[in-house]
């Protein structure tokens, strides 16, 4: 394949005419955070449809309307009624848990999932940098210091191999991220928490419905958490959930519900962070579509990887590395460029053709206004370096095949540009 052609060539998989419908469409996309719709002035053609980076995937409408419609007999809304209950035990089978807490969205879980632990104030959680703010946020927001860890070059995780330097006598818990939905290397990370006597708290945000090494991702540490976003694989609108042991699954429902115990009891303090019934009921209806979405989306991220083998082969694009014994969900297509110059040059050729990838995560979490310059000095070279360089481009079942052509073209007409000057 001749990789300064931006047409895609006879007989790639782009110019297939094999049909993909997907019965999870929406009419209005997902805005990421940053882009500038309304700035159309700029754009090359207005005319063409704007591709976002993801898309919010939903059930057939017919589906959804008889779906809720028995709420409008029994008028039961919220507080962990049938349809919350079903959720909880359907997600429990589908990721190969033990048991799942549904919260009102990934933030509240995973920081009730920190507050769960009673963890001494002013305590130490080892964390990444490389991740969406709100990781950082739950530990803070629970009278905690963040200690940001580096990551591996190869795929963003957590590096197990600095972790142990990190370790002091306030450190009480390990907070990685399987970032991308790529998964972290779990046994190191269980032998320095098992050495140290640390709870392990997985931020599993981005990793729904992955399997590593042949358990549910969600069954690693003592806890793990799922985000349930619009932007996310899997969505109840907004929502979430602690996938956890037992106890700790009791200690969940107090945090979420007030610690109300019955009528006249409450037991405990706790927030209101409870899932109501109509996210419940997008969530069961969302699973039933769920593997058809990660087929259409692996069919999508295989495309791109063949597409871009040539850009890869001369140096121009890094993919990430994709641990061994991963069934992947195919969350996200993210990519690196020689350097963020080059990112920079190639956003900004995209959106000008009303293409709006991420670059996600810039800057990364530690480097973030909101925390001022506490962590400038920490040795974060890796983290630092693929925030520089990284672009997610759009992945999501109901991207039409013309609209990727238009992606892969556009990306390699820019790097083409690059290369020739």
């Amino acid at each position: 394949m001749q990789e300064e052609e931006p047409t895609c060539p006879a007989g790639s998989s782009l110019s297939q005419n094999s049909e993909r419908q997907n019965p999870a469409l929406i009419d209005e996309p997902t805005c990421p955070a940053g882009s500038s719709l309304s700035q159309n002035s700029e754009r090359q053609n207005p005319s063409l449809e704007d591709i976002m980076v993801t898309r919010s995937s939903m059930p057939p409408y017919e589906v959804f309307i008889k779906a809720i419609k028995p709420l409008w007999d029994s008028h039961w809304l919220t507080n962990m009624g049938k349809y919350h209950q079903e959720l909880e035990k359907r997600l429990e089978a589908y990721l190969c848990v033990p048991r799942v807490s549904l919260m009102v969205n990934g933030h509240m879980a995973l920081e009730l999932a920190i507050q769960a632990f009673h963890f001494p104030e002013g305590s130490e959680v080892i964390t990444t940098p490389f991740t969406f703010v709100s990781t950082t946020h739950a530990i803070i927001r629970n009278h905690l210091r963040p200690v940001f860890c580096d990551v591996k070059y190869s795929n963003g995780t957590m590096d197990p191999d600095r972790i142990e330097e990190l370790i002091t006598d306030k450190t009480v818990a390990i907070l990685p991220v399987h970032v991308y939905g790529y998964p972290c290397d779990t046994e190191s990370i269980r032998r320095v928490a098992e050495k140290y006597r640390l709870k392990v708290i997985y931020d599993a945000a981005h990793a729904f419905g992955v399997k590593y090494k042949g358990a549910g991702i969600g069954s690693y540490g003592d806890a793990s958490i799922f985000s349930f976003h619009a932007t996310k694989v899997y969505n109840t609108i907004e929502g979430g959930a602690v996938a956890c042991s037992d106890s700790l699954y009791e200690k969940m429902y107090d945090l979420k519900n007030f610690g109300i115990r019955d009528e006249e009891h409450v037991a405990s303090i706790g927030a209101n962070a409870k899932m109501n019934e109509f996210s419940a009921i997008m969530g069961l209806c969302n699973l039933e579509y769920l593997e058809e979405e990660l087929r259409l989306r692996g069919e999508i991220d295989r495309i791109y990887r063949e597409e871009f083998h040539g850009l890869v082969e001369k140096g121009l694009l890094t993919l990430f590395s994709i641990p061994e014994e991963t069934k992947r969900n195919y969350a996200y297509f993210p990519v690196l460029f020689q350097n963020e110059a080059v990112r920079d040059r190639v956003c900004g050729k995209l959106r000008k053709q009303g293409i709006y990838p991420r670059k996600y995560f810039y800057p990364i979490t530690a480097d973030q206004e909101c925390f001022g310059n506490a962590y400038q000095d920490a040795s974060l070279a890796c983290a630092r370096e693929l925030s520089s360089r990284v672009l997610t481009l759009p992945i999501y079942a109901s991207l039409k095949k013309e609209q990727l052509i238009r992606v892969i073209n556009a990306v390699k007409a820019e790097l083409m540009a690059v290369q020739s000057q």
